[in-house]
């Protein structure tokens, strides 16, 4: 199976390792490392990359469970156990690589947080394509359901995502409807209209990464459209039980969980501890992406 096929019909679901620099101390703090065990980026840096490694690595850690996982930059940059981490993910454990490349939220304005400018980002997709990357994530944020603010959101999306097309990568399109804001189904039905009328347009397939809806099944129409190669759902805020309770509704709908994916992994856990906890994890994840 080549990575088309498995990121497009490959069973199972996607892990998101893609903390940067602003979440990667409370990515630590969750893992059990506060800020006195490092002084600088540099050391945060190494010991974030010792987390993803640790969890990476893991035997259960698999591409039986596992379609794809998302990277940060400088995790593609490094390597694991010898090998460049997309080339590791792809050719020892057959996971799919795709890249963050989101430099981070705008301030909200029409209800929402677009994405801060990209000047660089050719150079990192060339990059990207150099090191065996498939395809790529970049988020923005939904917070009130104002139209105005949402078809800038959708067609900022889509604008970079045929830049991403023409670099020879399949982008992951994630615009976020915050789960904690009044009226979300009303958000979503906006987002949908937006998303469908840009997919009339599009050339190639898109993947999309959405806020678990309101409604159940409200993305069907989105995860059977022919211009999309997949829908994968953020945890966004939920449990981990509660995130595979609403996503175990919804059909099609396939898991890209990150805080909710490391939930209850400690850097203190023994290699045993750790694996048990993490099978666990991916198991009950798993079992919630193949409804």
């Amino acid at each position: 199976m080549n990575q088309m096929d498995k990121a497009g019909r490959g069973q199972g679901f996607i892990a998101a390792l893609d903390q940067s620099g602003g979440s990667t101390p409370k990515a630590l703090r969750a893992y059990g490392i506060d800020e006195s065990a490092y002084s600088n980026e540099d050391e945060m840096f190494d010991l974030i990359h010792e987390m993803r490694s640790r969890i990476i690595t893991s035997p259960v850690f698999t591409g039986d469970r596992l379609i794809g996982a998302i990277l940060f930059e400088q995790t593609m940059d490094r390597e694991i156990e010898g090998k460049g981490s997309a080339e590791y993910l792809w050719t020892v454990k057959q996971i799919v690589p795709f890249l963050k490349v989101d430099k981070g939220l705008a301030a909200e304005a029409d209800g929402v947080q677009l994405m801060k400018p990209m000047p660089g980002l050719d150079d990192v997709l060339a990059r990207a394509v150099s090191k065996g990357v498939f395809g790529t994530k970049m988020r923005s944020v939904i917070k009130r359901p104002n139209p105005t603010g949402i078809k800038e959101i959708v067609d900022q999306q889509f604008d970079v995502g045929r830049q991403i097309l023409a670099a020879g990568l399949v982008p992951i399109l994630e615009p976020e409807a915050d789960i904690f804001m009044e009226n979300r189904a009303e958000a979503e039905r906006y987002l949908k209209a937006g998303i469908l009328a840009h997919l009339e347009d599009m050339d190639e397939q898109i993947m999309l990464k959405l806020s678990i809806p309101v409604e159940v099944d409200f993305y069907a129409d989105l995860i059977a459209h022919p211009k999309v190669l997949r829908v994968v759902a953020l945890s966004g805020g939920y449990s981990r039980a509660e995130a595979n309770e609403r996503l175990a509704r919804n059909h099609g709908l396939i898991a890209s969980f990150s805080r909710a994916l490391a939930e209850g992994l400690f850097a203190q856990q023994s290699d045993e501890e750790f694996d048990a906890t993490l099978g666990m994890s991916i198991e009950s994840i798993y079992e919630a992406s193949i409804t």
